[in-house]
């Protein structure tokens, strides 16, 4: 295995990180304080032309890799968890899936301003009850003529409440166990009986909205049907393999912005005339932190890597998620303590980076699904 970084990835992935420091930055605690969606961040990312990274150009897209992809969100994550969740979700869940289902009417109607950035997006497949077995769900879509009649709830939705369109999983042949699932899009702005009836509050990530959605006898025309009836569970495992890398990415950032905040500090600080950095127990903190980043860093690559040459990932995706959310919570943890008591401070990032990075350790499949995963990869 041989991969490196283009000038293009580097061009794009500094571009990038100069942007994350001068505008997202300043704000990141603000955003996070006010539980508000940066919408003007995402409006200036639409102008940087990332909204759509791995996304054709002909449909609007920048027409890079899942590597340029995976750079681009590791940067928004080194600075803010909430616009790097975000911005994945608008990505590889709302946007990705249109590029490889969708017929070219749906590409050019749906797929086009998700790439340009008009709008985010959002993807709807968790249900209240469903948890980790999200093949069992309750949301129907029933035949009518020639609509389809759309109920059901959907829980913990990024983006759902700002979102142009979202992606909902639906049952259509509730006799058929996984080959009854079926994708639809819907439009929140225009489609009668779509509700976001909840925005969370958290533990971390509150500029990224988590919402829960009613779907009421929303009614769709034939052409919101996402690839052929009953092909829904197997779009979701190819999208959460892409989505797995980016959560991995995500990870690697939090951890990234984690480790500096703390080596920084321990540079900067003194005590007993002397920086902190220089005692055995804070060095070895920090130097385990780049360990641990680094590590997840090149698992995630090597995922993305692969998954640009078109080969099977669900092993590498989830070995990448898993490890990788991992080190965002250790990495992050171990910053708080690296800080002392101005960690546990809002005037210091790290205690929102260990807020955030719990969230990757749960969502887009939790760390014990991955082992399952994994195990399964394994033939065990």
């Amino acid at each position: 295995m041989e991969f490196t970084l283009s000038d293009e990835h580097r061009m794009i992935r500094d571009s990038v990180r100069e942007f994350c420091e001068e505008e997202i930055a300043p704000i990141a605690q603000d955003i996070e304080d006010e539980h508000r969606f940066p919408a003007e961040i995402f409006d200036q990312l639409a102008q940087l032309d990332v909204m759509g990274v791995p996304v054709a150009e002909e449909y609007g897209g920048l027409g890079g890799d899942q590597l340029m992809y995976a750079l681009v969100t590791e940067e928004l994550g080194r600075v803010s968890g909430s616009v790097g969740l975000s911005y994945a979700a608008h990505v590889s869940l709302a946007s990705k899936p249109l590029e490889l289902f969708g017929t070219d009417e749906q590409k050019e109607r749906w797929l086009r301003p998700l790439a340009e950035g008009d709008y985010v997006g959002g993807w709807a497949l968790t249900e209240p009850e469903s948890g980790s077995d999200a093949s069992d769900m309750n949301t129907t879509a029933e035949k009518d003529g020639d609509e389809w009649v759309l109920d059901g709830t959907k829980q913990f939705i990024t983006n759902a409440s700002e979102a142009g369109s979202v992606l909902v999983k639906a049952v259509t042949d509730p006799d058929a166990g996984y080959d009854g699932i079926s994708t639809f899009i819907v439009d929140p702005r225009e489609d009668d009986g779509f509700e976001v009836t909840t925005i969370w509050d958290k533990m971390g990530l509150n500029a990224s909205p988590t919402c829960e959605i009613q779907l009421d006898d929303v009614r769709l025309p034939e052409d919101r049907l996402l690839g052929e009836e009953g092909d829904g569970w197997d779009q979701t495992k190819k999208t959460l393999d892409g989505g797995r890398i980016s959560i991995a990415a995500l990870s690697v950032g939090l951890a990234q912005g984690a480790y500096e905040a703390a080596k920084g500090y321990s540079k900067e600080r003194e005590q007993f005339g002397q920086p902190i950095s220089k005692f055995d127990a804070v060095r070895d903190k920090v130097v385990a932190m780049e360990r641990k980043t680094e590590r997840a860093r090149l698992l995630t690559h090597k995922a993305a890597w692969k998954y640009d040459r078109g080969e099977s990932v669900t092993k590498e995706s989830a070995i990448a998620k898993l490890d990788a959310s991992e080190a965002a919570r250790e990495v992050a943890e171990e910053a708080v303590q690296t800080l002392g008591g101005y960690g546990y401070t809002t005037d210091f990032a790290p205690q929102r980076f260990y807020r955030d990075a719990k969230l990757m350790e749960i969502g887009e499949g939790t760390s014990e699904i991955q082992h399952l995963v994994i195990g399964r990869e394994l033939g065990l």
